[in-house]
């Protein structure tokens, strides 16, 4: 199989969809990779180093897209990227459709094999080529949430962790998955005062082993969020319902009452967010201010760690990238049912249930075009 990979070209990504580590393991499969100049440049990841792991260089993306059987990427396609896929294609990335009906639309349009990593499950359950970049956002949430609670950010003016004397930030997460627990660990080790809330009493049960009296764990109740949320002098929201639009946890009428200066920090926002008053922003102009309230919703949040991030996701990645190539998307699919349950678009149907019953359209199961 011929795999491309494209640069990406979303507003500061600098993510790679393949490491030349990753290119050596399909070429060692007898697969060929076309990779466009300067793809990993951003991260020190040289074409000198693609083309010493067996990839052939291509100048434009259009040669990518136009050569490849299937494309690997980091980001959902934009629209441009869109327009170049072609039917029988793989697509192989993030999609996140759920709230983005128009790139939806485009991949229904384009016939394309459109496989998801945010629904690809593992067989211990959960959704492991999720999970790194939920770490990362996770750890990163409360990085960018201190630095926005500074008064030069916007925020009121706290050092998250207090001095001596002087009391630390009160710390919101609502959800305990994966980017909850993240954020709870960097929250704890600078010294927060940390609630979380979660519905799941065996995971705060858990959590609760680990980090003892230095956490409020709470069950998560529409009363107890409120409360919880009043108190906070930042929030990070990290909730999931996977492929699904995010449910919207904290209403504007949450934000209007909360402290002025306070910070939030929409780790969903990828799903549409958890909090009524977000919208997606990016690297470049990552925040904006409703009542008082400082909204850090930053759509690819990994994508300033870039290095760190395009690592992490390669070893989770790689190994179903392979089994596509080795065996084609129809036998692959055959042969895994947790990647295909990655499976969203697929020659013109929507094939995963959650993004069919959230944009409309009628849902077609994978079973039927796998021949």
């Amino acid at each position: 199989m011929l795999i491309g990979l494209p640069k990406e070209i979303k507003n500061h990504e600098y993510r790679v969809g393949l490491t030349p580590a990753s290119v050596r393991e399909l070429t060692s499969h007898g697969h060929q990779v076309l990779v466009q100049s300067g793809a990993g440049a951003a991260i020190g990841l040289t074409d000198a180093q693609y083309q010493a792991a067996g990839a052939t260089l291509a100048a434009t993306p259009a040669e990518v897209f136009a050569a490849a059987d299937m494309i690997v990427k980091v980001k959902e396609p934009q629209p441009q990227e869109c327009a170049m896929l072609r039917p029988g294609q793989i697509l192989y990335t993030y999609l996140h459709l759920a709230p983005d009906p128009e790139q939806t639309a485009a991949l229904v349009k384009s016939g394309a094999v459109c496989i998801a990593y945010e629904t690809i499950t593992g067989p211990g359950g959960g959704l492991p080529l999720l999970a790194p970049m939920s770490e990362v956002a996770g750890r990163m949430a409360v990085q960018a949430g201190a630095a926005h609670l500074e008064k030069s950010k916007g925020g009121m003016g706290i050092l998250l962790g207090g001095v001596p004397g002087v009391p630390a930030a009160q710390v919101t997460i609502l959800g305990a998955g994966v980017v909850g627990t993240h954020a709870l660990q960097m929250a704890v080790g600078m010294g927060a005062q940390v609630t979380v809330l979660d519905k799941n009493v065996d995971r705060l049960r858990q959590l609760d082993l680990v980090f003892g009296n230095r956490i409020h764990t709470v069950y998560s109740s529409a009363q107890s969020v409120d409360d919880a949320v009043l108190a906070a002098d930042l929030v990070v929201g990290g909730v999931l319902i996977p492929g699904a639009a995010a449910p919207k946890l904290v209403t504007r009428a949450m934000i209007a009452r909360m402290k002025k200066g306070a910070v939030v920090v929409d780790v969903a926002i990828d799903q549409g967010g958890c909090f009524e008053t977000s919208h997606a922003t990016t690297h470049a102009e990552p925040t904006f201010e409703v009542d008082g309230v400082v909204h850090y919703c930053v759509a690819n949040m990994p994508g300033a760690v870039a290095r760190t991030s395009t690592f992490a996701l390669n070893n989770a990645t790689i190994g179903h990238a392979v089994a596509l190539a080795d065996k084609g998307w129809r036998e692959a699919l055959k042969d895994n049912p947790h990647l295909k349950n990655g499976l969203n678009v697929c020659a013109g149907q929507v094939t995963y249930a959650a993004v069919a019953n959230d944009l409309g359209y009628s849902y077609v199961n994978p079973d039927q075009l796998l021949g």
